[in-house]
């Protein structure tokens, strides 16, 4: 849908003043109707533009409703679908039903009746599956944008698609969903294989992809299938693709284009027939300069891609979020939902979140935890939340080699940055530091020191991740407390 508020509805009825009237309350509902009176007209009109809803007689002059239902399903995978009729066929209703019918209404049709429906319907639309990832929630247009080029690419089944964004983005959730788009009622029952390409062992993962024969390789003592194999009629999502052996990638080139493999040790080729999906957190042209990506794979992957928004880009939705991942998090611990405090979620729209929804998700599973059960609201950590400087947001600190924790940070590129040198990060007299936590504490307070209490640049000094700092950093509060005075 273009919008939350505005939907296109397809009306199939050869009843102009039935059609009439439909269309008149659709309006008032806030949609665009479509009328037409046969299944040749709705046929040409579905060749030109699809629809978020639609509500079809069955018994029309040149067909039934029933025969371009299936049509219309292939079209637009994700409509919203009545069926009105007079002649109501308890078999038909069944099995349009298993093949994803929203409802089956019989005629004489009261006004009311039909309003109620279709106000289900909008609501439908606006969780395209009740399954859907929890965390494509809000209407903020990023999102909104995000939903509508998952629901063009859903009607082409055959084209790779590319997801891109930052780690903890959603790019796994939203190839879970562009799957329930796909195919639609079937999705539950067609197979989605995920392969994280950063888990397998190069030696292995020709053989985790394409599938080997017996004896094809030392210990393989049996055929093993691929996952292209085993995803075969529906969706395989490679995650982190930048990961797959250089070697590996002319392979999966040539699949990509001919939808043919060839497990190692046959003779025989293969054909595909799902949908590829390919999500990174990478920059595909900076792949391509490293060597590590090869350019024509770039280009053929870089056919449909989606690029999934930072939370950062998408604050608007940050408070529905909230409220969405709280409920099904509740819903996880089997617990009552507490409420949120709205001084807490302001603090939450001032972080800059650099997990992105994974970090949201994190905090609202760790403070409900820490919640008593009994508590009427959140006790959310908020001292969790130390805000980034605009030096160290991730679209801006540069990859480089991890460094160890015990590792020299003398020729460290962030060393310019201006030194605090008046707070103290001394261990109190009343503190006993054993043998093993004294070197780390100098360490990391030497760090803090060296970066004016910055406590990103701190852990990036130190070769650890954001997270991984203020883990230590809870065992030291005084180390904390001085960073987050500067």
């Amino acid at each position: 849908m273009s919008s939350p508020q505005r939907f296109t509805c397809l009306l199939l009825d050869d009843d102009t003043g039935f059609s009439g009237m439909l269309a008149r309350l659709v309006m008032e509902e806030g949609g665009e109707p479509v009328r037409c009176s046969s299944v040749q007209e709705a046929r040409s009109v579905l060749a030109k533009q699809t629809f978020d809803m639609a509500v079809l007689d069955n018994r029309l002059g040149d067909g039934t409703g029933f025969q371009f239902y299936l049509q219309l399903r292939r079209r637009c995978p994700d409509a919203v679908v009545m069926m009105i009729t007079g002649a109501p066929e308890l078999s038909q209703a069944i099995e349009l039903t298993r093949n994803g019918l929203f409802d089956y209404l019989t005629k004489p049709l009261a006004a009311s009746d039909f309003v109620a429906c279709l106000r289900r319907a909008r609501l439908r639309l606006s969780r395209p599956d009740p399954s859907a990832a929890t965390e494509l929630v809000g209407s903020s247009p990023a999102l909104l944008e995000i939903l509508n080029t998952l629901r063009q690419a859903a009607r082409y089944p055959e084209a790779p698609v590319l997801l891109l964004g930052e780690t903890g983005t959603g790019k796994d959730l939203a190839a879970r969903l562009l799957h329930q788009l796909t195919f639609g009622p079937r999705a539950a029952t067609v197979p989605y294989l995920a392969l994280n390409c950063s888990a397998v062992p190069a030696e292995m993962f020709e053989a985790e992809l394409f599938g080997s024969e017996k004896g094809a390789y030392t210990g393989s003592d049996r055929r093993r299938t691929g996952l292209i194999e085993a995803a075969d009629g529906g969706t395989l999502f490679l995650d982190e693709f930048g990961e797959i052996p250089l070697p590996l990638q002319a392979k999966l080139l040539r699949f990509l284009e001919s939808r043919e493999y060839r497990p190692l040790g046959s003779t025989v080729n293969r054909t595909f027939t799902g949908r590829v999906m390919a999500a990174t957190n990478r920059s595909l042209v900076e792949e391509v300069r490293l060597g590590r990506l090869r350019e024509d794979l770039m280009f053929r992957l870089d056919v449909l891609s989606v690029r999934l928004p930072p939370l950062r880009e998408r604050l608007s939705d940050l408070n529905a979020l909230a409220e969405t991942l709280l409920g099904h998090l509740a819903q996880k611990y089997d617990r009552r939902k507490p409420l949120l405090r709205a001084n807490d979620l302001q603090a939450l729209q001032h972080h800059p979140f650099p997990g992105n929804v994974r970090e949201l998700r994190n905090l609202l599973e760790r403070s409900l935890l820490k919640t008593p059960p009994e508590a009427e609201w959140l006790n959310i950590d908020l001292g969790w939340l130390v805000p980034a400087s605009p030096a160290a947001t991730p679209s801006s600190i540069p990859i480089e080699p991890p460094r160890g924790l015990l590792s020299s940070p003398t020729n460290s590129p962030i060393s310019t940055v201006p030194v605090a040198s008046n707070i103290s990060f001394a261990p109190p007299a009343t503190r006993e530091l054993s043998p093993l936590e004294a070197p780390e504490y100098q360490l990391i307070a030497q760090a803090l020191r060296d970066e004016g209490g910055g406590i990103r640049r701190a852990a990036a000094r130190l070769g650890l991740t954001h997270q991984a700092l203020l883990r230590r950093l809870q065992k030291w509060p005084e180390l904390r407390q001085a960073a987050a005075a500067e």
